[in-house]
């Protein structure tokens, strides 16, 4: 079975593909390694510079295999400590200009990492390009993933215009960038400040005027915002996330929609958790990726009796 991998990609219509990637192979564009496939009417083709939208391919063994990695606009990160197999990664990847090794986990209050450069430019900061939008990241001073960049673009089509969001957990604001455009009021929180900073250079670089970042403590919410009630609540904060479930309950208006992110290691692990804090609440669990050999990155939906 062929590894999927995450790669920048553009999307032809169908009935164009074939001459559009026979285009981008004579012009050097296309990632070769990479098999294009067919989605919704249209063929996506991996490319090797930076583009506004990624998916997930096969690879096809044309190429030399590169080290396993996860690449954040400039930056790739490997999962392990192999200097040749960077610069590897970055005469293969234009679009790339440094790469690192995480050189501790996820830890502290703030949900930061530390990281070793094993090639290439001395820099954690980079800009990061997601369907059309650009965020300023720095993977040592606040955490973020592009993994969830289609997940954000699923909760975007499923909203309706003018709804009020509040993201619990917003990081540098990924949700809030992506969601804005069609929400009436966006309210992003974080607990680092560091993330919050960079939340505001995003909005700003995104002219979006309806994003409201707040740096605070998540259980303080419900006492800070106590006269808002919001259409959708992000609650992306995957090990500890359903902690705070008793808290969006006070802030979620009726009919509300949910979305609770959290590292699972059983189908309904978060079931009761969640119909204690929102008791007759329809519950959707979606499987995002798998996270080591007995535990995944799951999304429950969940969706607010109208009768709270």
């Amino acid at each position: 079975m062929s590894e999927k991998v995450m790669q920048w990609c553009v999307r032809i219509p169908v009935r164009e593909g074939e001459e559009g990637r026979r285009k981008l192979i004579a012009e050097g564009k296309a990632d070769r390694s990479l098999r294009p496939y067919v989605e919704d009417g249209h063929l996506l083709v991996p490319v090797l510079e930076e583009t506004s939208l990624q998916a997930e391919f096969s690879t096809t063994g044309i190429r030399e295999e590169l080290p396993r990695h996860e690449q954040i606009g400039g930056i790739v990160v490997l999962q392990e400590e192999d200097i040749a197999g960077a610069e590897k990664i970055l005469a293969a990847r234009p679009s790339a200009h440094t790469a690192l090794f995480a050189t501790s986990p996820v830890e502290g209050e703030f949900r930061t990492k530390t990281f070793r450069v094993l090639a290439g430019e001395n820099t954690t900061e980079t800009m990061y390009h997601e369907y059309g939008h650009r965020m300023i990241i720095d993977l040592t001073a606040a955490y973020f993933s592009a993994r969830l960049s289609n997940e954000r673009q699923r909760i975007l089509s499923s909203m309706k215009e003018g709804e009020r969001i509040l993201d619990m957990f917003a990081g540098v604001g990924p949700f809030p960038v992506m969601l804005g455009g069609k929400a009436k009021l966006v309210v992003a929180n974080d607990i680092n400040p560091s993330a919050v900073y960079l939340l505001q250079k995003n909005i700003r670089l995104n002219h979006l005027h309806n994003v409201v970042p707040i740096l605070g403590d998540a259980m303080n919410l419900p006492e800070m915002l106590d006269s808002l009630k919001f259409d959708r609540i992000i609650m992306n904060l995957p090990f500890a996330a359903y902690g705070f479930l008793a808290g969006a309950a006070k802030l979620a208006a009726k009919g509300a929609h949910i979305h609770l992110y959290s590292l699972v290691e059983k189908e309904g692990e978060h079931n009761e958790d969640i119909l204690r804090a929102f008791p007759n609440a329809k519950i959707t669990e979606r499987f995002l990726r798998s996270y080591s050999p007995t535990s995944w990155h799951a999304v429950y939906d969940i969706e607010v009796s109208n009768e709270m």
